[in-house]
């Protein structure tokens, strides 16, 4: 990357490099990766020069569709920070989570609706506290704390100190396996699947509101391969987060499963084909209908319905295991 001296110039080097990368799904993904690091590197020297330099070690992680390496060519923010020592520390690196945020909003990366950032309290904490967080999540079992559990379990550490994160997902495998009645509990938390393909074999394009007449990539066809995978890799004590990476991580005795990675790839691949020209991190997620020939639609129902059958049967598989 040519050098970058403030968030301006950051966004300016996104626009300038995003087109020649827009088609190759890994060359995207490490483009925003130097972006993002990038980003969180000049908030630190930002945060550095009003309060010097961090009181302790941290990691900077990503989540989300970043934590998986499934970016597009837009795309929002989830992050979080650990750092060690105790909450003495916890305003700094609130501070450096803020100017991060700040930093990659400048830059292109629109904040997270949620607000799962760095700038959150919820997603910046010590290592003893994450340690907390990690099993109060698990210990409430509701569909809120697993659905921020399953966010968070989505995640890598770009900058910093990569063991603490490792140590917080060992933490996981140990209380799931100690509690399996928690796996079921996850598939409930993402088994409404909002389907994209009706009775008749028909896509079903939205019917209300700006989206109306378009295919939700995201939630119709991309959630039921992710899902999937996050929790067999749970169940398998998979720490990679991406998931062609958990897919390709899965031991033979899964074969059934690991063969439907060449699909996964080819919905990568078509949302690049038909998306590549989207103007916001929204539009990434939306084909317009009347945009998709004959061929098109038929390609994009046939990568909906192996997905719809991959989660089901990742379901009756872990029911199956749990039920031992």
């Amino acid at each position: 990357m040519p050098v970058v001296n403030s968030y301006t110039e950051l966004k300016e080097a996104r626009e300038q490099r995003m087109g020649a990368v827009s088609m190759n799904h890994i060359k995207l993904n490490l483009l925003h990766d130097e972006l993002i690091a990038k980003a969180v590197h000049l908030a630190l020297d930002t945060v550095r020069s009003e309060r010097g330099n961090p009181p302790a070690p941290f990691a900077f992680f990503l989540m989300g569709s970043a934590g998986r390496f499934e970016q597009s060519v837009w795309s929002d923010q989830d992050h979080g920070i650990i750092f060690a020592g105790n909450d003495d520390s916890k305003s700094y690196f609130l501070r450096v989570g803020a100017e991060i945020t700040n930093a990659l909003a400048v830059a292109g990366y629109e904040p997270c609706d949620g607000k799962v950032m760095a700038s959150n309290p919820l997603w910046c904490k010590s290592v003893a506290d994450w340690q907390l967080q990690v099993a109060d999540w698990l210990e409430e079992a509701s569909w809120q704390s697993l659905r921020h559990f399953s966010t968070f379990f989505d995640s890598r550490v770009l900058v910093g100190e990569k063991g603490y994160l490792k140590e917080l997902k060992q933490t996981s495998f140990s209380i799931l396996q100690d509690n399996p009645d928690l796996y079921i509990r996850l598939i409930d938390n993402v088994d409404f699947l909002k389907k994209g393909v009706g009775i008749f074999g028909q896509l079903l394009p939205e019917q209300q509101g700006e989206q109306s007449g378009t295919i939700q990539l995201k939630q119709k066809a991309f959630f039921p391969y992710v899902n999937a995978l996050r929790l067999l890799a749970l169940k398998n004590k998979i720490f990679a987060p991406s998931t062609l990476s958990r897919f390709r991580q899965l031991t033979n005795d899964y074969q059934a499963i690991k063969s439907v990675e060449s699909d996964f790839i080819e919905l990568l691949d078509y949302r690049l084909k038909f998306r590549k020209n989207a103007q916001t991190y929204e539009e990434v997620h939306l084909i317009p209908m009347q945009s998709l020939n004959k061929e098109a639609k038929q390609e994009l129902k046939q990568l909906m319905k192996k997905g719809y059958k991959l989660f089901s049967d990742v379901k009756s598989i872990i029911e199956k295991e749990c039920s031992k």
